[in-house]
């Protein structure tokens, strides 16, 4: 996946909107009011920031070169992976999936009905 593969699926999600807190460099994902991804417009390959389990975020870590603690963020919590190539496409998918789905199962229950989540 590249940077646009990655802006496209995180802007797909239920109830995510795009941000720029931080300037023109690096767009902000939220569900909720939540941030559940960065990415960062500036370089190549280019990079996002997940937020991830974290057990499962040493492992990741582990098995892929380009996944390393979180630039800038609570490195227990959050992954940075970078947009190289080497991360299989199934497997980037399911991490941005996960970061978004572990924010908005951390949102009330009120925000998540407004937002039509079905696990409600």
């Amino acid at each position: 996946m590249n940077r646009d593969d990655v802006l496209d699926l995180c802007g797909s999600l239920l109830g995510a909107i795009e941000d720029y807190p931080f300037g023109d460099g690096a767009a902000v994902f939220k569900v909720g009011g939540k941030m559940f991804a960065l990415v960062s417009l500036e370089g190549s390959p280019g990079s996002v920031n997940l937020k991830c389990e974290p057990e499962l975020a040493l492992e990741l870590r582990d098995r892929h070169p380009a996944v390393r603690p979180g630039y800038h963020q609570n490195k227990r919590h959050w992954n940075t992976v970078d947009l190289d190539g080497t991360v299989d496409e199934d497997d980037l998918r399911w991490m941005i999936t996960h970061s978004y789905e572990l924010v908005l199962a951390g949102l009330p229950r009120a925000i998540r009905s407004r937002l039509g989540d079905p696990a409600r």
